[in-house]
C-alpha cells in the first residue's frame, strides 16, 4: 500500500513537472520583443495615441510587429529589429553641451526628413534615437547592424504628421 502511495506521488510531481516546463516553453517572452511602456502625461498620450494611427504597417523592409505587453505607446517592427517608444523621458544627453558641439563620439544631433533626432551608440551597439524639437520625446531602437537612415525616413511623415514641432514638457 505504501509503494502504491508513493508512486501515485511521484507520478504527480512528474506531471506537474512535466507541465511547469511546457508552460515555461511556451512562454511569449521567448518569441516576441518587449518593451518598457512609458508613462507620460495626458496631452503626451493623445499625441502619441495619434501617432499610433499613423504608424507605417512597414518600416524599412520590416512588417509591423508590436512588442509586448500591447500599448499605443510603443510600436515595432521585425520583431526586436526596430522598436519605437513614444512618450519617453528627455534622454540625458540631450542636454549636454559635449553632444551640441560635437565633442561626444556617442551621441550625435542630426536630421531626417524635417524631424530633428539625437542619435546614440549603445553599449550593446544597438542604436537608440530620439525624436528633438517636437511636443513629445519618440524614441526609435535599432538593434540588429542595419543602416538606420531608412527606419528614420520610413517614420518621419508619422511623427510629422502627429507629433508637432515645439518642446516637449
Amino acid at each position: 500500500m505504501n509503494s502504491f502511495r508513493h508512486r501515485r506521488t511521484a507520478l504527480s510531481a512528474l506531471s506537474a513537472l512535466a507541465v511547469l516546463i511546457t508552460a515555461a516553453g511556451c512562454s511569449s517572452a521567448d518569441d516576441g520583443a518587449s518593451a518598457a511602456v512609458p508613462s507620460p502625461d495626458a496631452k503626451v498620450t493623445e499625441l502619441c495615441q495619434d501617432l499610433d494611427e499613423v504608424l507605417p504597417a512597414t518600416v524599412d523592409g520590416e512588417s509591423r510587429d508590436d512588442p509586448e505587453p500591447a500599448s499605443e505607446l510603443t510600436a515595432g517592427w521585425g520583431g526586436v529589429a526596430i522598436i519605437l517608444r513614444c512618450g519617453v523621458e528627455r534622454p540625458p544627453k540631450m542636454a549636454d553641451p559635449e553632444v551640441a558641439n560635437g565633442g561626444d563620439a556617442d551621441a550625435v544631433p542630426g536630421g531626417v526628413d524635417g524631424v530633428d533626432w539625437l542619435m546614440e551608440k549603445r553599449d550593446d551597439g544597438a542604436y537608440r534615437f530620439t525624436t528633438a524639437n517636437r511636443e513629445a520625446y519618440v524614441e526609435v531602437r535599432v538593434t540588429d547592424g542595419r543602416d538606420s537612415t531608412g527606419v528614420l525616413i520610413d517614420l518621419a511623415p508619422g511623427i510629422k504628421e502627429a507629433i508637432p514641432e515645439g518642446i516637449a514638457s
